[in-house]
């Protein structure tokens, strides 16, 4: 375990054994994670604050270790060294040079060649990591979204960066196929009709919670979604809102109801990175809603089953 503080009180993800500062910590890690404390310039009432994920989903995850005996008594730790890098330095109220600062910050990571992991912050985040792995890659992605919402607003009241308009950005991105892109787990009357539309217009895919409930079976679904996402690119992107899980098992998130148990999410999550992704991001934590922290909790477990499929991915490419 390292010993390492990202700041104050604050370690380092999952006791990460490499504080990422230096070049040769880069090449001592084949994970790569870092924290983006960003709640955009427009807050909604009292859900406010998830810049204080990172902080927080890194306190709590000081109490986990890397071994899960459900998954054939895996440890993760023992296949993978994570690497945490700190945080991107934000500016508040600013969006338009914050997500220029995510975009070059994980640009830099996606250079590395490493697993990518981000912790957001609102989910605003994932329009300037994708931007920047296109970039860094010139390659076609395919995305898997799993959310409560589309969050493809064309703006946000006023801030076409905003939190509920990611995937409105990545519609008119080049390099997003947008026939490639999934919206998984979308249910709820926070939805518009206009989402749904505009997510039919521009090719994606929708699964929502009731083709989720319906399946005989989750990964045989999960792995159709991957098809979709894989098909004419060249990487598959997975981006996770806390608010697809139901709101009973997400206390630190928007209150959204008929959401998917906390048993279905992780079996998605471990499905899709089994079948590869480049990189993650886990969006929409709200410490302060959470008294007891349990969200902020769960982001360990949302991330080692991920590292869980990326072993198994790895395995199977080896064969």
């Amino acid at each position: 375990m390292s010993d390492s503080m990202i700041y104050g009180n604050t370690p380092c993800f999952l006791s990460a054994r490499n504080l990422v500062n230096h070049p040769e910590d880069i090449k001592n890690s084949d994970v790569i994670l870092y924290g983006v404390p960003w709640e955009g310039a427009v807050t909604w009432g009292a859900y406010t604050g998830c810049e204080l994920g990172p902080k927080v989903m890194r306190i709590s995850s000081e109490r986990y270790s890397g071994y899960l005996p459900e998954l054939n008594h895996l440890d993760v730790f023992e296949h993978l060294t994570l690497g945490d890098k700190g945080d991107v330095d934000v500016i508040p109220a600013d969006p338009e040079s914050t997500k220029e600062r995510i975009r070059s910050f994980s640009k830099d990571i996606w250079d590395t060649g490493k697993f990518h992991i981000a912790l957001g912050g609102d989910h605003g985040i994932t329009f300037p990591i994708i931007e920047a792995y296109i970039d860094h890659s010139g390659k076609k992605v395919g995305i898997i979204h799993l959310d409560a919402h589309y969050d493809n607003n064309i703006t946000s009241v006023n801030d076409p960066y905003g939190r509920g308009s990611p995937f409105a950005r990545l519609y008119e991105t080049e390099g997003v196929r947008n026939e490639s892109l999934v919206h998984m787990g979308i249910h709820g009357p926070r939805n518009k009709p206009e989402n749904g539309r505009l997510a039919k217009e521009v090719g994606a895919t929708t699964l929502t919670i009731e083709d989720i409930r319906q399946s005989n079976d989750l990964r045989e679904l999960t792995k159709k979604a991957y098809n979709i996402a894989s098909e004419g690119t060249d990487a598959v992107y997975l981006s996770i809102c806390s608010d697809v899980l139901d709101h009973a098992y997400n206390p630190g998130g928007p209150v959204d109801g008929n959401g998917l148990t906390s048993h279905e999410l992780l079996t998605i999550v471990h499905e899709v990175c089994r079948n590869g992704v480049v990189g993650i991001d886990f969006v929409e934590v709200y410490p302060q809603q959470d008294h007891n922290d349990f969200s902020s909790h769960f982001a360990s477990f949302i991330i080692l089953y991920a590292l869980a499929g990326e072993i198994d991915h790895r395995k199977m490419r080896q064969k």
